[in-house]
């Protein structure tokens, strides 16, 4: 059996640290995927992470990669991509790497609408660091910081890349393998901020402490509660409750991009050659 995606990835790190049942290693190869239905050119193709669950996943993979400091990886991926905007720039970032302590990171990246490809794998939780809660863990939900269900609304981080500036924004999840690929791979068309929430299970910091621990389950629950945007468009309000969530391509336009922004002044202010 073919397996064409094991080239993309560095042979000897493997087996991976992920917990059984994660579902980052589902998120991370459908990057891989996605590059490989593009045609990316692995030389010219960037990785960036920061810190927590899904970050490992840059030191898995056989391109130019860059493991940063926590929830800096857009800043990283700005430089790099401004540096030399041939490349194709990648970041993996999670919930609460992007939406925490990376907020603010986010928010403008989005708002210069930056050519990069920014894949969150949202689980729910830090898990790395302890099972915290983070912003996008789910209200009433459970975690170490948390022990009686957590207090804060939830952050939905598409709408919040929406509103401050991204041009292309998708959601998919773990379960919805195929679709999870396309969403990705139609952001590298977008010249400009793409952002792809890539909903994964947690068996072991979120699942276990909200009875869910069982993978198979947590995958079940975002089958049968992701629902694909053309039929949540059509869905009434009421029916848009409890764990219900829209899946696909949720919003795109076209604005120019920072980099080409940024040649522009260099040519007003005399090139960088002058």
């Amino acid at each position: 059996m073919e397996r064409s995606f094991e080239q993309y990835f560095r042979q000897n790190r493997l087996p991976h640290l992920w917990c059984p049942g994660c579902g980052n290693g589902i998120a991370t190869k459908a990057i891989v995927q996605a590059i490989e239905k593009k045609g990316l050119d692995r030389d010219k193709t960037i990785i960036v992470s920061g810190i927590g669950c899904s970050s490992r996943a840059s030191g898995y993979m056989d391109f130019d990669t860059l493991h940063t400091a926590h929830g800096r990886a857009i800043p990283f991926a700005t430089g790099i991509k401004l540096a030399n905007p041939e490349l194709n720039v990648v970041v993996i970032t999670g919930d609460g790497d992007c939406t925490a302590i990376g907020g603010n990171h986010f928010i403008h990246g989005c708002r210069r609408n930056v050519d990069l490809t920014v894949v969150l794998f949202n689980n729910n939780i830090y898990g790395m660091t302890g099972g915290q809660a983070s912003p996008m863990t789910p209200t009433g939900k459970k975690a170490t910081t948390a022990p009686y269900g957590a207090v804060d609304p939830t952050f939905d981080a598409c709408k919040l890349a929406e509103a401050a500036g991204a041009t292309y924004v998708a959601r998919s999840t773990a379960y919805h393998v195929q679709h999870l690929t396309d969403m990705i791979a139609n952001g590298f068309d977008n010249k400009g901020f793409s952002f792809i929430e890539a909903m994964v299970q947690c068996p072991t910091a979120y699942g276990r402490k909200n009875k869910m621990s069982d993978p198979v389950e947590l995958m079940k629950w975002m089958r049968d509660n992701a629902v694909m945007k053309a039929a949540w468009d059509k869905l009434p309000k009421d029916k848009k409750v409890g764990d219900k969530f829209p899946i696909g391509l949720l919003y795109q336009d076209t604005e120019v991009d920072y980099a080409t922004a940024y040649e522009h002044v260099i040519e007003v202010a005399g090139g960088a050659g002058k």
